[in-house]
Formats: C-alpha cells, sequence, structure tokens
C-alpha cells in the first residue's frame, strides 16, 4: 500500500513538474510614500498577485518548468486614498533566453504611471475577460498578455498576435472604467496607446523586427557569430522605416523597443566589423536620437 501511494506521489510530482504555467512573474510592491498604514496588506497585495500571475492559465499551450516567461513587476505604491484605494506606478520587465547561451535578452522595460486600485485584503483577485470587474486584476492581465504577445513575436512573425488581441479586448471592456490609463485622450502614453501601437498595421515592421532580431539573429550567434550580427543589423531597418514614416507623434511602440534594447544594440555590435559598426551608428542616432551619445561608444570600442 505505501508503495502505491508512493507510486502515485511520485507520478503527481513529475506531472507537476512536467507541466507549468507560462510566467515566471517575480512581484514586488513597495510603499516607502505611505506612512502611517498597516504594512501587512501590501505584503498581502504581493503575495495575491504573485499567485494571480504564475498560478493562472493564460495559453492553450503547454509550458515546461524551463520554457515558463521570466519577467518583473514592481509596483510602487505612492498614496493610501482609503483603507482599500491606492495609487502608484508599475515597472514591469521581461527577459527571453538567447538559444545556445545563458544570456537572456530583454524584451520589455516599460514603466505605468496610471496606476489605481482598490484591494481588499483576503479578498479573491476576480479577473474575466469579457468584462471589467476590478482595475487591479484587468491591469495585471493586460501585462500578462503583453509579455505573451511579444515572446511570441519573437519565435514566428507576429506570433503573438492572439494575445495582443487579448490585451485590446481588456482596454476596450475598460472603456467606462473611472480610473485612468484606458482611454485615448487621457495621455500620449498609457495602456491604451500602447496596444493600440502594437496591432497597427504601420507598426507592422516593428513586430517583425521582434521575430528578425531575435530568431534570425540572436539565436544563431552562439554558432555563427557574423551572421547573425548581421541579420540583426539588418532588421535595424525595419526600426528605421517606421521611425521614417511617423505613423502617430509620439510613437510609443518604438520608444519600447529602445528602452529594452538600447544597451544591448551597443554590446552587440561594440565587436562588429568597421563598416557595419559605422552604418548601425548612423542609424540608431537617427532614430534613437536620445541615446546618441550611448551608441557613439560603438565606435570607440576596438
Amino acid at each position: 500500500m505505501k508503495s502505491f501511494v508512493l507510486t502515485i506521489s511520485l507520478s503527481l510530482l513529475f506531472l507537476f513538474a512536467a507541466s507549468a504555467q507560462e510566467l515566471n512573474c517575480r512581484i514586488s510592491v513597495v510603499s516607502p510614500q505611505v506612512q502611517g498604514t498597516n504594512k501587512k496588506v501590501f505584503e498581502s497585495m504581493q503575495k495575491d498577485l504573485y499567485e494571480f500571475m504564475n498560478n493562472r492559465k493564460w495559453t492553450d499551450n503547454v509550458f515546461s518548468v524551463d520554457e515558463r516567461i521570466e519577467c518583473n513587476i514592481l509596483i510602487n505604491i505612492s498614496e493610501q486614498i482609503s483603507s482599500d484605494e491606492f495609487k502608484g506606478t508599475l515597472q514591469i520587465q521581461c527577459n527571453r533566453p538567447v538559444f545556445g547561451t545563458n544570456y537572456n535578452t530583454v524584451l520589455l522595460n516599460y514603466k505605468d504611471n496610471d496606476i489605481h486600485f482598490r484591494y481588499i485584503e483576503f479578498q479573491s483577485m476576480d479577473f474575466n475577460e469579457n468584462s471589467h470587474i476590478a482595475n487591479l486584476t484587468s491591469i495585471m492581465a493586460f501585462y500578462a498578455y503583453i509579455v505573451l504577445g511579444l515572446d511570441y513575436d519573437t519565435f514566428s512573425p507576429q506570433g503573438g498576435s492572439v494575445y495582443f488581441q487579448k490585451a485590446e479586448k481588456i482596454v476596450s471592456n475598460a472603456q467606462s472604467a473611472t480610473e485612468t490609463g484606458w482611454k485615448a485622450y487621457e495621455s500620449q502614453k498609457n495602456r491604451y496607446w500602447l496596444i493600440e501601437n502594437i496591432l497597427s498595421s504601420k507598426y507592422a515592421p516593428v513586430r517583425d523586427f521582434f521575430y528578425s532580431y531575435h530568431r534570425q539573429g540572436f539565436d544563431i550567434m552562439s554558432e555563427k557569430q557574423a551572421e547573425g550580427r548581421a541579420m540583426i543589423s539588418e532588421s535595424l531597418k525595419g526600426l528605421q522605416k517606421v521611425y521614417r514614416e511617423k505613423p502617430s507623434p509620439f510613437m510609443n511602440y518604438l520608444q519600447l523597443v529602445f528602452d529594452a534594447k538600447s544597451d544591448e544594440f551597443v554590446n552587440v555590435f561594440s565587436e562588429s566589423f568597421p563598416d557595419e559598426k559605422a552604418a548601425v551608428v548612423n542609424l540608431l542616432k537617427e532614430i534613437d536620437a536620445a541615446n546618441a551619445g550611448k551608441y557613439q561608444k560603438i565606435m570607440q570600442s576596438q
């Protein structure tokens, strides 16, 4: 009997280890500006958000533990309006492993300044794809789908469309919400404009960049460094095309790429050939002038 129970236990353990949810999301909730309140509520919030992001099934696909998408979310509570109402910011970063290496490349490094929600300790965190139930879970689900969409876009051309469409639906459901961050007229940079840019056909070359840069470029560099770097260089032309056409005044999606990749661009091309360095630096300075000084370091490297 004991042997039978042990066999069943080991089988369940193996099954759990063999399949997992899609995200491995580390959550931090901090509140340095909030004084005179019970800080345990933020510990509970952090735990509940961790379970919401990591225990929920976000796709129909099967992931092994090693295949989970790595992401980090920092919620900085700047104001406690009432016992259950909070305001703050959210910083999210997600990474993707590079084939044949121990290196993780950053896909997203984004700050959302429109974080306003209610949270009641020990109350279940409900979410429904078809309606806006609670602002906190809608925000978290929105970014879960953004992370999934970006990751899938790196493995097949525009492979993340279904997840971006789910993020778009969350925005659509939230149009009657009183909290900011969901509507076009509220800001030039918010969740509405982020998903609008991503799904706009005018930004299709940026989505194509995610595939060619990662799958056709980075993933072959461990074996074919020059060829991989050449593909990465070629992929930048898609970003240049979007920049020159300027489909919208603020181009949030393009800025998302620079916020995630500018340091990596320098590292990748610092070991390149002189002609390739010059061409890449000129292109990057054109499309991302704010980081021109950073890109100049490529030319200074030996």
